[in-house]
């Protein structure tokens, strides 16, 4: 049986998901559901001002007035629709081709690089700084951005005219804008920098960089 809600979102402040629900009384509510327990909570939409007010007895360590605050945010002016009714299963288990950061580890410790990746502050960084209001990277603005970096840096400008190839001047770029923007003084190693470049690319190969490695081949031809 389908209901007619919205989509569902998930939270940053908290791990939780969120989506509003149209009710039979009328106006509308949000539900959460937590991603790391079996708890969940309801909160009535007022109709007047558009605020969300959760249930009295509804644990404010598990869901703080943040996440009802980021809830109502990323939810206004979704759209209702019919549709299937949400269930969430809380499991431990994780499967053998899926990439698992374990909670009891610090960043950069993990076996796995691709965790390493995701998990470290130039990524999380990069993700931060050009990630729209719906989560999605703004790779154009990415690509402007690290495109008017390139034009003036006098490292890019010596590896081009040391005639380096595009994917040496991409990693020279990457490597000092992600630190850049993590705030640190060291630029990652070549292998740490290829994984991130690699992350990033794996969110949408098609879009990436495609705009910086024109800029750079542009340079190379000249």
């Amino acid at each position: 049986m389908n209901i007619i809600r919205s989509k569902v979102v998930e939270l940053s402040s908290v791990p939780a998901i969120a989506y509003k629900v149209r009710l039979k009384t009328g106006g509308s509510g949000i539900k959460f559901h937590r991603t790391d327990k079996e708890e969940s909570a309801f909160a009535l939409i007022d109709k007047r001002s558009g605020e969300a007010m959760l249930d009295e007895r509804v644990k404010s360590e598990l869901f703080p007035e943040e996440a009802l605050l980021e809830a109502t945010e990323l939810l206004v002016g979704l759209p209702y629709s019919a549709r299937g009714k949400v269930k969430f299963i809380v499991s431990e288990t994780v499967d053998d081709d899926e990439v698992c950061v374990p909670e009891d580890e610090a960043p950069g410790t993990h076996s796995d690089t691709c965790a390493n990746v995701i998990d470290s502050d130039e990524f999380v960084a990069i993700v931060g700084m050009y990630s729209d209001v719906n989560g999605k990277m703004n790779y154009q603005l990415m690509n402007k951005q690290f495109i008017q970096f390139a034009s003036k840096n006098k490292t890019v400008t010596d590896l081009v005219g040391k005639r380096a190839s595009v994917d040496e001047i991409l990693l020279s770029v990457v490597k000092n804008r992600a630190s850049f923007l993590a705030g640190k003084r060291e630029n990652l190693g070549d292998n740490e920098a290829l994984a991130l470049i690699d992350a990033i690319e794996d969110i949408d190969p098609r879009s990436a960089f495609k705009e910086l490695k024109l800029h750079i081949r542009k340079l190379l031809a000249r």
